[in-house]
């Protein structure tokens, strides 16, 4: 009776570490402790340079990085404050400097590497939600304008980790889109960049993720277009 009674612990024991292994594998891990390389030595080399309380701010990864705003814009007073492949975690971490400098504006683009790093949606709206919050408490004035994310092309097949979450681009705008209800001024960059397959114009980016200065030319003549940047 004892040894029958064993067997049928070690088999449900079994059983038990085999559906724990399994849940294991199934679940998709994510670190929003990750900072791109850089990270460090661009944050620390900000802090050095002067702010005023007329600054335009573009605040984001890569693709807000790839341009130089103050000149795309004839904007003297814009600020590129985009570090490639940041997330919405390491957006967080550097905000209170840019906080503290009282800009005028603030335009954000934040969430595609999220994505491509398996961040849950939940927690990246989360931390939109938080970006916007902690503007609205440390700056008062400041006007946030909060960009859609941009479509993706797979057809380039160099950012793969990237493609094939469309569903999560699109979720993440719908949500971006509710932010008006926080007096947040939405940017719907995500439609300007659509081709009619529903993936980032070919002809404005050079890998399918990144844009190219075609690009960030229809990204300027939207702004100028709109009054955002009056």
């Amino acid at each position: 009776m004892k040894t029958q009674f064993n067997k049928i612990l070690i088999t449900l024991t079994l059983l038990l570490v085999v559906s724990f292994t399994q849940l294991n594998a199934q679940t998709v891990k994510w670190d929003s402790t990750y900072r791109p390389g850089k990270y460090k030595e661009i944050v620390t080399k900000w802090k050095t340079e002067e702010t005023s309380k007329k600054d335009y701010v573009f605040l984001g990864n890569s693709i807000t990085a790839g341009t130089d705003w103050a000149k795309l814009l004839n904007l003297p007073q814009a600020k590129n404050r985009g570090i490639s492949g940041d997330i919405t975690y390491g957006v967080l971490e550097r905000l209170q400097d840019i906080i503290d400098g009282k800009p005028k504006k603030i335009f954000i683009l934040i969430g595609i590497n999220d994505i491509s790093r398996n961040i849950p949606d939940s927690a990246i709206l989360s931390n939109y939600k938080k970006i916007v919050d902690r503007i609205r408490k440390g700056s008062k004035k400041t006007q946030i304008y909060f960009n859609t994310l941009l479509p993706v092309n797979a057809s380039f097949e160099k950012f793969k980790n990237h493609y094939g979450k469309d569903d999560h681009i699109l979720y993440l705008n719908s949500e971006i889109k509710k932010l008006a209800a926080k007096n947040v001024t939405v940017i719907d960059l995500y439609s300007q960049f659509l081709d009619k397959d529903n993936h980032l114009r070919a002809e404005l980016t050079k890998d399918g993720l990144h844009l190219i200065p075609e690009g960030y030319k229809v990204w300027a003549d939207f702004l100028n277009s709109t009054g955002y940047l009056k």
